[in-house]
């Protein structure tokens, strides 16, 4: 009772921030969703929807101290039912088999692979013999034959002959889950050509999505044209999210130097977009007097920014992270419009409302965690220093000048401190030089990439925009060279061991309550963030790790972990190595040890084979060794053991062990049995 009633009234002393407390509640719920073990049934949705109903009207009669609680469970059971609902809204057939054959479709995007190769989404997808029913709406398939006779643009109907297979499980227990994010893209199977495609019919251009993909791809390639080389790949991403010609090592430097971030289109791109445009539209009707004295200019610039954004939404692809910017820059605009302060914690928690009611499943990702986390920390601390009076202020010009400088610095420094915990957290290394290598780049991204670019734009019909994309092209090679120099530093990336996902958590909990409690209460938020960092290192790493296939095993040892081969199933093992905060190639990883006798040492016996010699391993079996074999039936026995059948059911594996008692999970048993799943 006494903590309920403490509870009560600090949530009276919040009572002019608790609006901000509206996408935590949310996220509650939605957290719990995709948390829980099991998919939830009719009857839990049911018991949800109901108490979340009491809960609501409660709240409209309840004494105003209670009010609070009520409002919150009521909005963590409307997140819970969100996630729920959303989840099954694009439920989509998922290919259940491996697939050999014919596949014709319509190509509805191209892009390329981590590894670089050409990549194609198709849709309205034919399989052979394959009930249409159960054939997937979307499949995604790599292109490995070198020419190809098909022009890739959307809209052409094609067809080839393909290895597909179901979007694949977490490479290690309680990893990343490609399968869950495949269900909420729609995709039910990715796969391989070594074929080259075939047009069967005329294009199909029909639907609005399918010719604003069209014009996009035309955009990227004409801005390619214009600009040779990488910078005219990274302008036609950073301008159209067109990122299929950008090579996988120019990738690899702007990661090492912290730069990755210029290559989507989020916060900072339509950012600057927009307030490029605000600014040239209200600095150039305030030039025009007659138009200044009579209009509002303030107004009809945020106007005219917003159709901006939303055109570049469009172009751009519309993508997770690009939706993300444009309703942030459209709660910012739509907040001029109605007089009130644009920056503000405010907008920031509408905005993050917004997202989580239309993509529920973005709160798990990345790029929501990140942006949301650099904006709120950004708000927060200007509006700390500015009602402490320390915001530099003055007419002088050096003023002024310094005061941009300082700004920018100390911008990049707390956005770069707010979202280099979850970055470590999601990609296991840290770049200890991105504060410089971005002091050095953002700039010249915002006062000449992005305003050169739209100026192009805007001179293209004319046949003027030549200088302007040699503008694009300059500041665009010095990003590059930037990103060159510092990536090249010694020590420029540290890697970092994967924590218990209960970190980030954690880390969660501390930079909300640090962001938006009142008073010196709000100081109880680094205690959270310190548990966090002390726990990061003490969850360990598994003994063993073997993928779904059981092709690859992975031992941990005094040296790293040694992998049994150099080469194949890649991207596991670059997963395992950087879940270790290992930076060694795979292939480095292999020549560790000498792999039989590590194997014998560790008790451990492994048969990859079709037919399994059963004479070698029942002995060893009875003597209590753990007994892999990918392609075989489980032993007569009570010796620990890793079937095909295991595999195939379960998907991959983590051993640990404690003395001698191995202990065995399986990623089904992390991940559970959910719709992504089955």
């Amino acid at each position: 009772m006494r903590a309920a009633v403490w509870a009560s009234e600090l949530a009276e002393a919040q009572r002019g921030t608790l609006v901000l407390w509206l996408p935590v509640a949310l996220g509650l719920g939605i957290a719990g969703y995709f948390a829980a073990p099991a998919e939830p049934g009719a009857m839990i949705y049911a018991a949800a929807l109901v108490v979340a109903a009491l809960c609501g009207g409660l709240a409209l009669v309840v004494p105003d101290r209670a009010r609070p609680v009520l409002v919150a469970l009521a909005l963590v059971l409307a997140g819970f039912l969100n996630a729920g609902w959303s989840a099954h809204r694009v439920a989509e057939p998922v290919l259940g088999f491996r697939y050999y054959g014919p596949v014709s479709g319509r190509i509805a995007d191209v892009d390329r692979s981590n590894s670089g190769q050409e990549r194609i989404t198709l849709e309205d997808v034919v399989l052979n013999r394959v009930d249409p029913a159960k054939t997937p709406r979307k499949v995604r398939i790599s292109l490995y034959y070198p020419d190809q006779f098909v022009v890739l643009e959307p809209g052409r109907r094609v067809m080839v002959t393909a290895h597909l297979s179901p979007p694949s499980g977490p490479v290690e227990p309680g990893g990343f889950d490609f399968r869950r994010h495949a269900w909420f893209l729609g995709l039910g199977a990715i796969g391989y050509a070594r074929e080259p495609l075939l047009e069967f019919a005329p294009p199909d251009r029909s639907g609005a999505m399918m010719r604003l993909t069209a014009l996009r791809l035309q955009l990227g390639a004409a801005i390619r044209a214009r600009l040779e080389g990488q910078g005219g790949a990274f302008a036609a991403a950073i301008l159209t999210g067109d990122r299929s010609a950008i090579a996988p090592d120019v990738v690899e430097v702007l990661r090492r130097s912290n730069l990755a971030h210029l290559l989507a289109i989020s916060g900072l791109h339509m950012g600057l977009l927009v307030g490029f445009v605000f600014a040239a539209i209200r600095y150039g009707l305030a030039l025009v007097p007659p138009v200044a004295l009579r209009l509002p200019v303030r107004k009809l610039a945020a106007m005219i920014a917003l159709v901006a954004a939303a055109a570049y939404l469009a172009l751009s692809g519309a993508n997770v992270a690009t939706e993300r910017a444009f309703i942030m820059v459209a709660v910012m605009l739509l907040a001029v419009l109605l007089d009130r302060r644009a920056l503000t914690l405010r907008a920031v928690t509408l905005a993050a409302s917004i997202v989580l009611l239309l993509r529920p499943v973005s709160l798990i990702e990345a790029g929501f965690q990140m942006s949301f986390a650099a904006t709120a920390a950004l708000v927060a601390a200007f509006a700390a220093l500015r009602a402490r009076g320390w915001m530099m202020s003055g007419r002088a010009w050096w003023r002024g000048v310094l005061r941009n400088i300082v700004m920018l610095a100390l911008s990049s420094a707390i956005a770069g401190l707010a979202t280099a915990p979850v970055a470590a957290f999601h990609f296991n290394r840290i770049a200890h030089f991105g504060l410089i290598a971005n002091l050095a780049s953002v700039p010249v991204m915002g006062t000449l990439v992005m305003p050169s670019a739209v100026m192009a734009i805007l001179a293209a019909p004319f046949g003027l925009d030549t200088p302007f994309w040699a503008l694009v092209g300059a500041g665009i090679d010095w990003i590059l060279l930037v990103a060159t120099e510092v990536a090249n530093l010694d020590g420029a990336v540290g890697h970092v061991v994967k924590p218990p996902t209960m970190v980030l958590g954690l880390l969660a909990l501390g930079g909300v309550v640090l962001v938006l409690l009142r008073g010196n209460m709000r100081l109880v938020g680094l205690v959270p963030i310190i548990a966090a960092f002390l726990w990061w290192g003490q969850g360990g790493r598994p003994d063993l790790l073997i993928s779904e296939n059981g092709r690859l095993l992975g031992l941990d040892t005094a040296e790293g972990r040694w992998l049994n081969r150099a080469k194949g199933s890649g991207f596991a093992a670059r997963i395992w190595l950087e879940n270790d905060g290992d930076a060694a190639m795979q292939d480095e990883a292999a020549a560790r040890h000498d792999g039989e006798r590590l194997l014998a040492a560790r008790r451990i016996a492994y048969d990859p084979g079709k037919l399994p010699d059963i004479a070698r391993l029942a002995p060893l079996c009875a003597a209590g060794y753990l007994v892999i074999q990918p392609r075989g039936k489980r032993l007569e026995g009570d010796c620990p053991q890793i079937s095909g059948d295991d595999l195939a059911a379960h998907g991959a594996v983590a051993v640990s062990w404690r003395g001698d008692k191995a202990r065995i999970v399986f990623a089904d048993q992390i991940g559970g049995n959910r719709l992504w799943s089955r």
